[in-house]
């Protein structure tokens, strides 16, 4: 991947929760950015709904909104992203959100941002309801565009039988140039760690790290 493919262009990256931007696309982003690129992260929501409260515990469920939006505040500045709307929908409802106001929201900003590449969920291969919903969204709205003014979207997969159903990916971005930068957006997300080896108990090796994060592979969504 060449850093400068996007030089001068809009990014525009929606996903649903603070920590979807660190574990799905850090290094991607960093190195975008790097290359002269413009990022904005429209992230739904705020996580607040979340299970995980730290290791140990340091967070309840009155505080965990509050937490989440500076760890995303934090995670951002990590990895370099320019730009950062967070929009206010529920988390764990995306699905159930009026279709019509989370579509407009959407469109307004393909209006504004004018993004030469979207990066998002693949509807019905991530795993989680609200990562899928947020793709269908994405996918909806651009659908709706005419042919010429859409742009490219890069999709995150990796429930378990999505390559069985969309084949590989199209693309896998070799991060290890800008590892320090996605390994300090994911220790940005302290209320979300589950493993210790994340949380400072036991450190992973370098080869180890790059091994596990090193890589991003994304799929090319087949617009009609």
């Amino acid at each position: 991947m060449n850093n400068e493919q996007y030089k001068g262009q809009n990014i525009l990256v929606v996903f649903p929760h603070p920590d979807d931007e660190a574990f799905a696309a850090a290094g991607t982003l960093a190195r975008y950015i790097e290359g002269g690129a413009h990022v904005t992260y429209a992230c739904l929501t705020l996580g607040e709904m979340g299970r995980n409260m730290g290791i140990p515990p340091f967070a309840n469920r009155v505080t965990l909104p509050a937490i989440r939006k500076q760890e995303l505040l934090d995670s951002v500045a990590a990895i370099g992203i320019q730009d950062l709307r967070m929009l206010g929908f529920h988390d764990k409802m995306v699905e159930f959100e009026d279709q019509q106001l989370l579509d407009k929201t959407l469109q307004a900003l393909l209006n504004e941002i004018q993004p030469k590449l979207v990066i998002t969920f693949y509807p019905g291969y991530s795993v989680h309801p609200d990562h899928d919903a947020t793709g269908r969204a994405v996918i909806r709205v651009i659908s709706a565009l005419p042919a010429a003014q859409r742009p490219v979207v890069h999709c995150v997969a990796f429930s378990n039988d999505h390559e069985q159903a969309i084949g590989k990916a199209n693309i896998i971005v070799d991060v290890t140039e800008v590892i320090h930068k996605k390994m300090s957006s994911i220790q940005a997300h302290r209320s979300q760690f589950q493993a210790e080896e994340l949380v400072g108990k036991q450190e992973l090796g370098n080869q180890q790290l790059l091994a596990r994060f090193g890589k991003e592979p994304f799929w090319i969504y087949p617009l009609a």
